[in-house]
């Protein structure tokens, strides 16, 4: 049976309730099917949105008693458009009968637009969603118009129902917030991470290798919108690799990573900055135990641009995948940030550094984070990155050590502060390894305010002094030499600051 006239779009009803606007189509009925167990039915539903069509569209579909599993397939057309015009872009999820208010436990499942298809019933279903029990009742299918091309959005979605026994569910199995460690030491890890549970190729199976072969000591699930990918990594964790669980954020207006939450946390991001919403989320992301940390601020993809601000972040992805113009701006920015923070004593906001790897032959851990923790712990890798303890690296081979030293026998490290009077004498003092021919930048409140060269063996150490009145903060750069004559070369590391003075 297919529906087409009454989901027109004058025929629907546009909802606003204070998050991202909503559209629902009429309901999608199944009430005068009555298959036999295996058998299955199917309605098949058309309709087109126009430009400037609600950030989501909602198609309530009647789940009757007796469904073991659900299958929805979708299409639409992509007519060709000249450059500069938004083609379309239609992603897809669902929630069942509990609902779709933000933050509802009703989700149970999004793949964007990474999959065409997919499947939920009690013991299984399609990476992206939440296997569980089929029950009766109004369940939504979710579609997202990421884009709509000038001629509308003609689309095409197919909910076909299979009648019988619901199977047995299946217990989820976490990994463990502990590995075996080595009491307080610096380790690697790459936070932000993509598999086959969202738009990623790679199977956590695939990625755990790939961790372990950049010298990761941890990493961090992150998909797009989903927790699904939260019970399938158990197995790949070990002495050597603690897996963090956590999810990204995609909004319209910016995506966050949701750093080391809870396991089976889901983190909802139907709503803009507009809406006033995004501090009820970072405040949950805490509560859950996480992180909030806003990734790729000035990535120029389409919903990319942070447009929330900092107020709520923990730390900031300021480095994500191999190093780009947008990177740059980024650092730029924290570094500002930072300034400001130290002029008016208010909390500062740690720098971080992840991959964002997908597919081959994205890197993983290019680049990844430092952290200075007490152990291999989820607690303590968490409380290592949000107060700053940490350096970003392109890879395994590159170490940096970065302190500051006052005439009395003071000492402070990454993300520490030296208490010295405002004339009394500092020494900061920078030492690197695995980066042959890289160029050492100290940089402060005012700018970069010495550079050295290191030699061809890619290991030197640098001092310079100061007073804490001339720098408020001291931290260090290095970098490979320059692509483009009179710009700065490409990060192969970057600290966190030392903060000077009272």
């Amino acid at each position: 049976m297919c529906n087409d006239d009454e989901h027109a779009l004058g025929r629907r009803g546009l909802l606003v309730t204070g998050a991202a606007a909503a559209l629902t189509l009429g309901t999608v009925s199944f009430a005068n099917a009555a298959p036999r167990t295996g058998e299955g039915a199917t309605e098949v539903v058309r309709g087109t949105l126009p430009p400037g069509a609600p950030d989501f569209v909602y198609l309530p579909v009647e789940i009757p008693a007796g469904v073991n599993r659900i299958h929805v397939s979708y299409s639409y057309e992509k007519p060709p458009q000249p450059a500069g015009t938004a083609g379309n872009a239609l992603d897809i999820g669902i929630f069942d009968e509990r609902g779709t208010a933000l933050g509802s436990k009703g989700f149970r499942g999004w793949s964007g637009g990474a999959r065409a298809e997919f499947f939920i019933q009690a013991d299984d279903a399609t990476p992206g969603y939440i296997p569980g029990p089929v029950r009766p009742g109004l369940w939504h299918i979710a579609l997202g118009p990421y884009t709509v091309a000038p001629q509308g959005l003609t689309y095409e979605v197919r909910v076909t129902l299979t009648y019988g026994e619901q199977a047995e569910p299946r217990p989820a199995v976490y990994p463990p917030e502990r590995a075996k460690g080595r009491g307080r030491a610096w380790y690697r890890g790459d936070c932000h991470l993509h598999s086959w549970y969202s738009d990623g190729r790679r199977t956590p199976a695939e990625i755990a290798a790939l961790a372990r072969a950049a010298g990761l000591d941890f990493i961090n699930s992150s998909e797009h919108n989903t927790h699904s990918a939260h019970a399938h990594w158990a197995d790949q964790a070990g002495d050597d690799l603690l897996v963090l669980l956590g999810e990204e954020v995609t909004t319209r207006n910016g995506h966050v990573v949701a750093l080391g939450t809870d396991p089976g946390t889901f983190v909802d991001w139907r709503y803009r900055a507009r809406d006033n919403r995004f501090g009820h989320y970072a405040r949950a992301i805490r509560r859950a135990g996480g992180l909030v940390v806003p990734a790729h601020p000035h990535a120029t993809c389409i919903g990319c641009n942070w447009k929330f601000g900092f107020g709520d972040a923990d730390a900031v992805e300021v480095w994500n995948g191999p190093y780009t113009p947008d990177d740059e701006v980024s650092l730029a920015d924290w570094d500002s940030a930072l300034a400001v923070a130290a002029r008016t004593g208010k909390r500062w906001t740690p720098a971080m550094g992840n991959s964002d790897a997908h597919r081959h032959p994205d890197p993983i851990g290019t680049p990844q984070t430092v952290v200075l923790a007490d152990d291999l712990t989820r607690e303590a890798i968490l409380e290592g990155i949000r107060a700053g303890r940490s350096y970003v690296a392109e890879n395994k081979d590159v170490t940096v050590a970065f302190s500051a030293a006052g005439g009395r026998g003071q000492h402070a490290g990454i993300g520490g502060r030296l208490s010295v009077d405002d004339d009394d004498p500092v020494t900061v003092r920078v030492e690197v390894a695995g980066v042959p021919d890289c160029t050492v930048r100290i940089v402060t409140d005012q700018g970069v305010l010495h550079t050295a060269a290191v030699s061809a063996s890619g290991a030197g150490t640098v001092e310079w002094r100061t007073t804490a009145q001339y720098a408020t903060y001291v931290r260090a750069e290095v970098r490979h030499a320059p692509v483009v004559p009179g710009l700065p070369g490409p990060l192969a590391a970057f600290t966190n600051p030392i903060f000077l003075g009272g």
